[in-house]
């Protein structure tokens, strides 16, 4: 269902879509007329910029790869052109990398291939009307965008780079949320090293690794004999990190005693070590993280709801692996496998079948647990190709479909004279069926390692059809 906008001063929002496929083209030119728009085409950037020369657009919608000069180009031309036009990138290759270079050149938001139709024409519409002109940082050729392991093609990833991209450009402190694995410190050193602070210190600390004691006293520092074993005034984190970031992980751990401390440091922005009446001033982002709700934890009074709100000013959610879709998980292996090529100096390669099979599976530690699973699987491979035999057991016991884990109640095993090889296919499947799945149990009855039983169950699946008799 196409969403039809309202029109300023009764004429027409103008949008200019920007893409050198037809097809991709037409998907988003023909629903934008259908809502009522004024809508040009281009077939690439230098055209489109020669079009943005003669008349002006509320609206660009641009595709980031194109063959003569790229859709980050479009933005940086049109924003010179003519500020006051929204331009929205637009590309197949959805990453963090693309998402803070389109922001940073001054976009005004940033879609994914695939994407939804309803959902780009109500973004279009909110460019077209919005009256005001963000003002666009100034791109710092300094800044690295490169390798951050955050890529990814569905809708929550792409939410998160845009989130990541604006958080870059502000000194508000923010809340990152997602299960462990996912990326937070990822997204933290992110946000850092396309801020203004990046020059500075970038601090990691992991609050549930320390008692609370030992964890204000890295902090906030102490005096000499505040406390025994205290020799001497030390300075702690925060007075070190000045100028910096400094990323809070696992905060839902942490004691009321430290969120009160942790509060008034982000109040007074000033630390007090232990031990000292002095308040030192300190300019430090803060940027905090939790495996679990804390706004569900501030509600049962398990946290402190003054800290999370003065936390939260901007939440980035990230999804975890298993809500991601199998396109992501292809797209994180392949990267993961170029990653293992850097440091290895050996090129491996990772069969459709293995990446069907990592798709089923749950991914409890996310991303983290891909990426070890991808190095374990590289190492031990042979000729260079990853197949389903070298994933470690565990990926293989939960991702494998259950027609291949548990044969019929009845198999035959003899009745059509088989091969020596079938037979043995056969008798495995009989053992698995008896023991109901169970691969541990049946691979101990036939005394037989676990993975002899993947490379029959696999065989299975090869089998070729039966051919009539002539």
């Amino acid at each position: 269902m196409y969403v039809t906008v309202p029109e300023l001063n009764s004429k027409p929002h103008k949008v200019l879509v920007v893409d050198d496929e037809r097809g991709a083209r037409m998907a988003l030119e023909v629903p934008l007329r259908l809502s009522g728009y004024d809508v040009a085409a281009a077939t690439g950037g230098r055209e489109a910029i020669a079009l943005g020369q003669g008349k002006r657009f509320d609206v660009v919608l641009t595709d980031i790869y194109m063959p003569d000069i790229t859709g980050l180009e479009v933005v940086r031309e049109f924003r010179r052109l003519s500020p006051e036009t929204k331009v929205i990138a637009v590309t197949a290759q959805g990453s963090l990398e693309i998402a803070l270079q389109a922001i940073e050149e001054g976009a005004f938001d940033f879609i994914a291939k695939p994407f939804n139709i309803d959902e780009v024409l109500a973004l279009v519409g909110r460019a077209a009307q919005h009256s005001t002109t963000t003002q666009a940082a100034s791109p710092d050729p300094a800044h690295d965008f490169s390798a951050s392991g955050l890529i990814g093609h569905s809708p929550q990833m792409v939410r998160a780079y845009k989130l990541t991209a604006h958080a870059a450009r502000t000194n508000a402190t923010v809340l990152i949320e997602g299960e462990s694995g996912t990326g937070k410190e990822l997204i933290a050193r992110a946000i850092h090293q396309n801020s203004p602070r990046a020059k500075r210190p970038f601090t990691a600390v992991n609050c549930s690794a320390m008692t609370e004691t030992l964890l204000e006293s890295e902090l906030f520092g102490y005096t000499k004999g505040s406390f025994t074993g205290a020799a001497n005034d030390r300075a702690g984190l925060f007075e070190s990190t000045d100028g910096g970031t400094i990323f809070l992980d696992e905060l839902s751990g942490t004691s009321q005693s430290f969120q009160a401390s942790l509060l008034r440091v982000l109040q007074e922005r000033e630390v007090r070590r232990i031990g000292s009446r002095e308040a030192r001033k300190i300019d430090v982002r803060v940027i905090g993280a939790t495996n679990v709700n804390l706004e569900d934890m501030a509600n049962r009074n398990e946290f402190r709801a003054d800290l999370f709100y003065r936390l939260s000013v901007l939440t980035i959610n990230l999804p975890p692996l298993r809500e991601r879709g199998a396109e992501d998980i292809a797209l994180l292996a392949h990267h993961f496998l170029r990653k293992y090529e850097r440091d290895h100096g050996e090129q491996v390669h990772i069969g459709e079948d293995v990446i069907a099979l990592l798709a089923r599976y749950p991914w409890p530690g996310n991303v983290r647990e891909l990426e070890n699973t991808i190095e374990h699987a590289a190492a031990v491979c042979a000729d260079r190709l990853i197949t389903v035999n070298d994933l470690p057991t565990r990926i293989l016991e939960r991702a494998a479909p259950p027609t291949q884990l548990v044969a019929p109640a009845s198999v035959s095993l003899i009745d059509d004279r088989p091969s020596l090889a079938e037979l043995e296919r056969r008798y495995v499947q009989l053992i698995l069926s008896e023991t109901e799945g169970n691969k541990s149990r049946a691979a101990e009855i036939l005394k037989i390692d676990r993975r002899t039983i993947y490379r029959y169950l696999e065989a299975s699946l090869e089998e070729p059809e039966p051919q009539e008799a002539s």
